[in-house]
């Protein structure tokens, strides 16, 4: 799963499927690290974190961390425009879930094409766990090695800025 993350004195966060689904959204006053990590863990163990911030707090460092996930931010902040709208069109009232749920879609968006065309192979060749199998391209293997299991055969770069 994807996970956009909202910092803060409000934290927030927002799952997502490696298809892109909405699967779970929460805030809450004060939260802080624990109360994030046990959250995103009872929800799921997530391929990446996102932010809807360019910048590398140490919070969202710290979350990261905890999972051994890819870490995504956006090349530059999101306009505030962009957020309304795509919150409007998702009913989203909270503005903490709100930004959360633009930074796990924004990296959802990133991986979208490679994704779309992991699950297409897959599923053709009756692979049962599609969700590792994306979960492996996203962490830099190639369809084929995902598929079969095989090791990366190319060192990644874990932080990425789309």
């Amino acid at each position: 799963m994807i996970v956009g993350v909202d910092t803060g004195k409000t934290v927030a966060v927002s799952c997502i499927s490696l298809s892109g689904a909405s699967i779970y959204s929460a805030h809450m006053k004060s939260g802080g690290i624990p109360w994030l990590v046990s959250t995103i863990e009872k929800v799921g163990i997530p391929s990446v974190i996102a932010s809807d911030k360019n910048f590398r707090g140490e919070t969202i460092h710290k979350i990261n961390s905890a999972f051994n996930s890819i870490l995504f931010m956006p090349k530059g902040n999101i306009p505030m425009i962009e957020k309304r709208q795509l919150a409007h069109e998702k009913s989203i009232k909270d503005p903490h879930e709100r930004d959360a749920y633009i930074a796990a879609i924004k990296a959802y968006n990133y991986y979208a094409n490679k994704l779309k065309q992991a699950e297409h192979i897959a599923k053709q060749k009756n692979i049962k766990d599609v969700d590792l199998v994306l979960a492996k391209v996203i962490k830099k293997y190639s369809i084929s090695e995902a598929i079969n299991n095989k090791e990366a055969k190319r060192l990644s770069d874990k932080n990425l800025w789309g």
